[in-house]
């Protein structure tokens, strides 16, 4: 590609287009029904149809049959596998998986996600790791190879009452 400088600008296509001008008369090339066609509901002043209305006909979204419904006090979890705990393990030779050092691996994707450990793979290090659940076995598989299993939140509760 060439070197760009002032003497090879250009502006995009379509940037210097002028905007449409309805109304303007016949010399406008939109004159008489200015776009709107001729006769019928859209060529009416005034007119604006509500989203989704098909002329009258049952519109799409009310033919459609309700399926479900959606839990608003549902709590969702960022999983965790054992098996990928230890292979950072392995790889970074670390010890202990706190909030902080699972979002600077790149485990967690939001900031406030939450974080469920999952038996996922085999684990043989003895490893402490802070989470806010963990699955039964992932829970019996850390403590069987010597480790901890610190669940986030529920210390806080305990200490209060």
């Amino acid at each position: 590609m060439a070197i760009r400088n002032l003497s090879n600008l250009r502006a995009p296509k379509k940037a210097n287009e002028n905007k449409k001008r309805v109304g303007r008369g016949m010399g406008s090339g939109m004159g008489k029904t200015s776009t709107r066609g001729h006769k019928g509901q859209g060529s009416r002043s005034g007119s604006s149809l509500m989203r989704g209305f098909e002329g009258g006909q049952m519109p799409l979204h009310r033919r459609l049959p309700k399926r479900g419904f959606t839990n608003i006090f549902r709590v969702e979890y960022t999983v965790v596998g054992l098996d990928r705990l230890a292979e950072l393990n392995a790889a970074n030779n670390e010890t202990e998986f706190t909030l902080d050092k699972i979002v600077e691996l790149g485990l967690r994707r939001r900031k406030n996600s939450l974080i469920k450990v999952l038996n996922n793979g085999e684990i043989s290090a003895a490893i402490t790791v802070h989470a806010h659940k963990f699955s039964k076995t992932a829970k019996e598989a850390i403590e069987k190879a010597g480790g901890k299993a610190v669940v986030i939140g529920e210390g806080a509760d305990e200490a209060a009452a």
